[in-house]
């Protein structure tokens, strides 16, 4: 599949991109994308929720009441759960949500998720640029040439890049990425995936390994 490379002003450069089919053209695997989606979800929880249960309420240790001849039950601590201000029965405690999930899956889900914007004509190849200082004026700009203003966007670097990252730190709905560390999450996330021209070889080299 070949895409037409253009530049920051939104016009085509007579270049053209050749995109790998065994990344951009696979077979999609719609559970493998589910997998990866539901680890990648699992791992942005904290985690830390913590209820207090009968053993961590303060309270006294006084026997509320006498044992028999109320006519109601037989209650021994204020700090029962059956009680308002009593201890939580089986509450949330501290833990990891996070799970195991092969290699090999995760390279399917993306490749599948890249199909799939492959075939929306979702993606876009950019030619190299830079910013002298980050300037989000010019982000912006460039994303009005690309017509891609009004959605969620996914740039995906060759390397680090501080001043393209800083230019769109501030705008809702624009991610910017390495080649090398692009998600699932990321790639179905977003409506348009702009990839910077030397991304594509990088990312075929990440498939690679």
């Amino acid at each position: 599949m070949e895409v037409n490379v253009i530049n920051i002003e939104g016009k085509e450069t007579g270049k053209k991109v050749t995109l790998s089919d065994l990344i951009f053209g696979v077979d999609p695997n719609d559970h493998a994308i589910y997998l990866d989606v539901k680890q990648y979800l699992a791992n942005q929880r904290q985690g830390t929720h913590k209820a207090k249960e009968r053993a961590e309420i303060a309270g006294s240790t006084r026997k509320i009441k006498k044992q028999k001849g109320t006519g109601t039950a037989r209650a021994g601590s204020i700090k029962s759960p059956v009680f308002r201000g009593g201890g939580r029965v089986f509450g949330p405690r501290p833990r990891n949500y996070g799970f195991k999930l092969n290699k090999k899956v995760k390279q399917l889900a993306r490749k599948s998720a890249l199909t799939y914007k492959a075939k929306d004509n979702s993606i876009i190849v950019l030619e190299d640029f830079n910013f002298e200082a980050p300037k989000t004026k010019e982000f912006i700009t460039i994303q009005n040439n690309l017509k891609i203003s009004d959605k969620k966007s996914l740039f995906v670097l060759t390397e680090a890049n501080k001043n393209i990252y800083l230019s769109s730190r501030n705008l809702n709905g624009v991610k910017v990425v390495l080649a090398s560390e692009i998600t699932t999450y990321d790639i179905l996330n977003a409506s348009s995936i702009v990839f910077l021209e030397g991304s594509i070889e990088k990312i075929e080299g990440v498939f690679n390994n």
